[in-house]
């Protein structure tokens, strides 16, 4: 018997459209990290790039359960000394609905050169029109 390797020629690239509107924002990225990744294939291999390119709409409805929106914080360090900045949740989800599903989704992807050109097929949008019409993208499988 022979292993079926996957070539790179051969890779067929889908668009797919995810609707946030009411999910659960740790579920849809983990269906999200998964059709990045091309878990979702049966010929997934983990040293390639096999995944779909996903749109996510309505990204500032999604659903945060328990109590993560008044508890969660997000850190960023410039590198200077006092350049330690916060933001809760909450506050990210009020000013950047985007970034919270971007951060959800990157945190469940490999921290790797691969991952990151895997992240690079993601895009969120937080109302519920998107410029990628020509790409037709099919609904959630």
């Amino acid at each position: 018997m022979q292993t079926h390797t996957v070539k790179a020629g051969s890779i067929q690239r889908r668009w797919i459209h995810l609707d946030a509107d009411g999910k659960v924002l740790g579920r849809l990225a983990t269906r999200v990290a998964d059709i990045l990744r091309g878990k979702d294939k049966p010929d997934f291999t983990p040293h390639l790039d096999l995944g779909d390119f996903v749109i996510i709409t309505n990204a500032a409805k999604v659903k945060i359960s328990g109590r993560k929106v008044d508890q969660r914080q997000y850190f960023k360090y410039s590198g200077y000394q006092g350049g330690l900045k916060m933001k809760r949740l909450r506050d990210l989800v009020d000013q950047e609905p985007e970034a919270v599903v971007v951060r959800a989704v990157r945190g469940m992807m490999p921290h790797t050169k691969l991952g990151r050109a895997q992240m690079k097929k993601l895009r969120v949008y937080a109302g519920a029109e998107h410029p990628h019409v020509a790409q037709q993208p099919a609904a959630t499988p």
